[in-house]
């Protein structure tokens, strides 16, 4: 099997430099940004595929190429999250169909290993699209970067990728791992919050906000003991001396 392909640079090389290089940066961040902008590169796909399929139908059918492929892609790019589960069961089956039928090329049944590919798919989404975001990558990045250099230093890359088969299938399944390997550090999951003394987890605002309230009941309880104070009654000053002879005399000032 050819990972980079002969033909395919072959067919290639009338492409320009501008488009060589937009090829090779975009096979660079597909690589590398796969599955953290991976609803980006599902609807731009599907869109895009869509496109290509009605301008080819509408050419074939005689109608409006124009107006087909507009609407086919439109609609497909609306509708391609939904479609995302669905292209990942597909593509795990046919990559399923493929790695047997290269291992082993005189399997029989493989109806039940392209199912089986495509469960594999469904069950492991983010790891299948680590792996087809990375594989997809290396090889736009690994064909457009032989043309350009096929530009620069004047060689054959056509017969260079021929002769080197085995060594270019090598380098393209360590970049593959690489590149899931960064696509998996990228997308760390957070550290969790801490829990607090009744043990629910407590964000961090609410700990600021627990910091300040005892502050603030300090001040409302001190505020509250001077408003609060009871007041001296105008007669606390004209209690009447102890003893009887007191109480005789103020008795004897109300009569």
């Amino acid at each position: 099997m050819h990972l980079i392909a002969p033909d395919i640079l072959a067919e290639a090389r009338g492409m320009s430099g501008a488009m060589t290089g937009t090829a090779c940066v975009l096979g660079v961040a597909l690589w590398l940004f796969g599955w953290r902008w991976h609803r980006f590169w599902v609807v731009a796909g599907i869109t895009l595929g869509a496109g290509l399929i009605g301008l080819n139908a509408g050419r074939t059918s005689g109608g409006q190429v124009m107006a087909v492929g507009i609407l086919l892609a439109v609609a497909a790019g609306m509708m391609a999250l939904e479609l995302a589960k669905v292209v990942a069961f597909v593509a795990g089956g046919i990559g399923a169909w493929l790695a047997v039928q290269w291992v082993l090329p005189q399997a029989q049944e493989l109806w039940a290993v392209f199912l089986s590919g495509g469960l594999f798919g469904l069950l492991l989404y983010r790891l299948w699209t680590m792996l087809l975001t990375s594989l997809i990558g290396t090889l736009l990045a690994g064909h457009a970067l032989l043309l350009l250099l096929e530009g620069w230093l004047s060689f054959d890359a056509v017969a260079w990728a021929g002769a080197h088969l085995v060594a270019l299938n090598g380098v393209v399944a360590a970049v593959v791992v690489l590149g899931i390997v960064v696509q998996a550090t990228q997308t760390a999951e957070p550290a969790p919050a801490k829990e607090g003394k009744d043990g629910k987890k407590e964000p961090k605002t609410e700990k600021k906000e627990k910091k300040h309230k005892p502050k603030k009941d300090d001040d409302h309880e001190a505020h509250g003991e001077h408003d609060h104070a009871p007041a001296d009654s105008p007669d606390e000053g004209k209690k009447p001396a102890g003893g009887w002879l007191g109480r005789l005399a103020s008795g004897a000032r109300l009569k």
